[in-house]
């Protein structure tokens, strides 16, 4: 449901935003897939709820007639120059928090359905602005099933409850208030206040475990000046890998440790030893408690009982529960 609810209203912007004149509700219902597989009824609603919506995310839907000599229906459009926004001067912190651009989907659905929805504005005579397309052509891709309940939350204000899973850690209830969404090296992270640890948190959506459920109304919450978010979001971002681990890992495995290394050097005993630089003990220890006895540290001495105190942890856990 959340998947078509946001077609659809990526689909309305893109029918709004590539034409110069008003289109009327009939033009916009004929142009769009969902509303009209709808009655007239449920397209009358889901029209006044998406347009509340788009105005909620800043974008307005200016009302209006093409011609004002005549007493036409009135009509819809979004108008370009309100709809761009201004060239921005940020800082590295500041396009970090404000990572999530507008080109974020690689959505074949989406792109077939904008498609349709154009093909059928030229069939009716309205004229395309084929330059708003180009400008839309996706950059990053948003796989994580989380990823749109999470976008929805940090948007509307709304606080959510989700299991959350570190590496070579049990899964845990979080209730966070959303703040933003941004990617970073790949990844899309939410960040926000933590309710329960009461601070700031920042979670890897990769790591959400089942749903992503409301826990609110919108607007529930107060979200933090940008620069407190962006000051929050710089400081729990791990700083830079300034160590170095040697580490024994079984042949063909531990995939990901292996991407990370620097170096890659076969051992007498059929093992290979890997040198993998690390910021903090506490995340690498997490992921090599993981592989159990496919990886061995080497060095340095605390990363290496880091890891055996997580693995005496599980088996203290395992014996408790039997």
């Amino acid at each position: 449901m959340a998947d078509r609810k946001t077609e659809r209203l990526m689909n309305l912007i893109f029918t709004l935003l590539v034409t110069r004149q008003y289109l009327s509700k009939e033009q916009i219902r004929q142009a769009i897939a969902d509303y009209r597989a709808s009655t007239q009824v449920a397209f009358e609603r889901k029209f006044e709820r998406d347009k509340e919506e788009l105005r909620e995310l800043g974008i307005a839907v200016e009302t209006g007639t093409n011609d004002k000599y005549f007493d036409d229906e009135p009509g819809y459009r979004i108008r370009r120059d309100a709809a761009e926004l201004p060239d921005l001067d940020l800082t590295r912190e500041e396009a970090a928090v404000l990572g999530l651009a507008a080109q974020v989907w690689e959505h074949a659905g989406l792109a077939t359905s904008s498609t349709s929805a154009l093909v059928k504005l030229k069939a009716a005579g309205v004229a395309v602005d084929t330059d708003v397309l180009r400008m839309a052509e996706p950059k990053l891709s948003a796989h994580e099933p989380a990823f749109e309940a999470a976008l929805d939350a940090a948007t509307r204000r709304i606080p959510v409850r989700f299991e959350y899973r570190r590496p070579g850690a049990e899964a845990t209830q979080r209730r966070v208030l959303p703040w933003r969404i941004l990617s970073w090296r790949g990844r899309w992270y939410l960040v926000g206040h933590d309710v329960d640890r009461d601070s700031p948190r920042m979670f890897r959506l990769s790591r959400v475990v089942g749903d992503l459920e409301h826990d609110g109304e919108p607007g529930a919450f107060e979200r933090p000046a940008e620069d407190v978010v962006s000051a929050a979001a710089t400081a729990l971002f791990p700083r830079p890998s300034d160590r170095t681990a040697r580490l024994s890992v079984a042949p063909a495995r531990a995939n990901a440790l292996r991407r990370s290394a620097t170096s890659v050097t076969p051992g007498d005993d059929g093992r290979d030893e890997l040198v993998v630089p690390f910021s903090t003990g506490w995340d690498l220890a997490a992921e090599i408690a993981s592989y159990g006895p496919d990886v061995v540290v080497l060095d340095p001495p605390e990363l290496r009982d880091q890891v055996i105190g997580r693995l005496r942890a599980v088996l203290e856990a395992a014996g408790a529960a039997s």
